[in-house]
């Protein structure tokens, strides 16, 4: 899939024209009888004014030689007109020959992105991290990057790494071998904080909401049981609260990321309404894209500037859990603004507008064991892969069609898109980062990447005939 294909939106071949009806006129033999009834006309008219020339006119009179062309010309006429005749009877029968006999087309080979899934699924494969720990047994994941090397150790799976991986697996249906679900089930639960939960590399020992859901996510698609994910959706309930994560409470990215993990690990949890009414809540008004309500990085004052990524992470959480948990009036508009706040995006081209660049932002708490010291937590988002996914949701096609922006939202559906495939190298996606100009290949990536492009294309699959 090219990226000229992937911007016309375009994810299979036009259909062959169908054969004309039997009995209908085709376009040869029309051809050859309208140059066959001027041609005989033109070829009889031909010989009579060459005769009429050259006759000497030792004939009996002008009449004669008139005569005589005549006939002549009359003849030549006739002649071709039989012949004209003749070759579109031939014509007329290989036509028909040609539709009984119809080949059948070649069927054509995969597309660009069962190849670039194979090479994902290939790469995964060969980078898969197994360890054998001393505290927490086997191990069998990736770390937060592909690539990452410890000269003094083995690398080590992460949680976050290997949460993603597993949606991965899931993503392309690949879980067999090394890549087996179960595996990267086991070491999920297994790479768990003494005190219960999960969190990132950088976070220490403390558990962190975010982390946590992202995990529980994981675990429920993978068909952990419920009762198992009981006990840790309740810890993951109690510590994301105001008094205990204030910091996290008003980040869009983190309210986000708690409230699509638990959807998917608990969706009869408390918190779940508590969650989508804070979304709500923290929508802003930007007036530069008549007025309608959007979000920035935080959810209480400071809102921060308006965020094309915000505003997608939101939408995406919103319609996930209107499909779970059901839908107030003043939460659909403020979703469906969301929707028309994306669509409105003044820039082109829109597989590279502003909208679509990449974001990063940094989350810091305070640091229960120290409060005199803050955790850092750096956060990189993927913009254009969270700008597919939230017009791709069911609510953003319904806004479009209704409001007649089917063309807007196509522009900037197909821009997206071609910006998420242009991103990626054998399947495989690469930040650049911003200080060493080093670059990274984190599993997140990778995994947003190909999730917002299976989804696309899905979207766009349309059965031949």
């Amino acid at each position: 899939m090219s990226q000229q294909q992937l911007r016309r939106g375009s994810l299979r071949s036009d259909p062959p024209a169908a054969p004309p009806a039997p009995g209908s006129p085709r376009p040869a033999s029309r051809l050859v009888g309208w140059l066959g009834g001027f041609g005989c006309l033109a070829a009889g008219y031909a010989v009579f004014q060459s005769l009429v020339g050259i006759l000497p006119g030792s004939l009996d009179g002008e009449p004669a030689r008139y005569a005589i062309a005549a006939v002549s010309g009359l003849g030549t006429a006739v002649a071709a007109w039989l012949a004209a005749a003749l070759v579109r009877a031939r014509v007329a029968e290989s036509e028909r020959g040609r539709v009984r006999a119809l080949p059948i087309a070649p069927l054509s080979g995969p597309g660009p992105l069962p190849e670039v899934f194979t090479a994902a699924h290939r790469a995964l494969t060969e980078q898969v991290a197994v360890v054998d720990d001393p505290v927490r047994g086997r191990l069998t994941g990736w770390p937060h990057s592909l690539g990452e090397s410890d000269p003094n150790a083995p690398v080590h799976p992460t949680p976050v790494g290997t949460a993603y991986g597993l949606h991965i697996v899931l993503d392309l249906g690949m879980s067999e071998g090394k890549l087996g679900a179960g595996e990267l089930v086991r070491t999920l639960w297994n790479l768990r904080l003494p005190g219960g939960g999960w969190s990132a590399r950088s976070q220490g020992a403390e558990a962190r909401p975010e982390v946590t859901a992202l995990v529980l996510g994981a675990l429920a698609r993978a068909g952990a049981p419920p009762e198992l994910l009981a006990a840790e959706v309740a810890r993951c309930e109690s510590r994301f609260t105001p008094e205990l994560d204030s910091t996290g409470r008003e980040l869009t990215h983190v309210v986000t990321t708690v409230l699509r993990g638990l959807l998917r690990a608990a969706p009869d949890s408390h918190l779940l309404p508590l969650l989508r009414d804070a979304v709500v809540a923290g929508a802003v008004t930007d007036p530069r894209r008549a007025h309608r309500r959007c979000w920035g990085y935080r959810l209480a004052p400071f809102h921060g500037s308006p965020s094309p990524l915000h505003t997608a992470q939101a939408v995406v959480a919103l319609d996930r859990a209107a499909r779970v948990l059901g839908e107030s009036q003043n939460a659909r508009a403020a979703r469906e603004d969301g929707v028309r706040w994306l669509l409105a995006c003044p820039d082109t081209p829109h597989d590279a507008c502003l909208d679509l660049e990449n974001q990063r932002e940094e989350i810091r708490r305070r640091r229960t064991d120290d409060p005199s010291r803050l955790e850092v937590l750096n956060v990189r988002h993927f913009t254009a892969a969270w700008v597919l996914r939230a017009l791709l949701t069911s609510g953003a096609r319904e806004i479009a069609r209704a409001e007649e922006q089917e063309e807007a939202w196509r522009e900037r559906l197909d821009g997206a898109a071609a910006a998420v495939w242009r991103g990626q190298t054998d399947g495989i996606w690469t930040w650049a980062r911003d200080d060493a100009g080093e670059l990274r290949r984190p599993m997140w990536m990778t995994y947003q990447g190909l999730s917002a492009l299976r989804a696309h294309a899905l979207w766009k699959y349309q059965p031949d005939g």
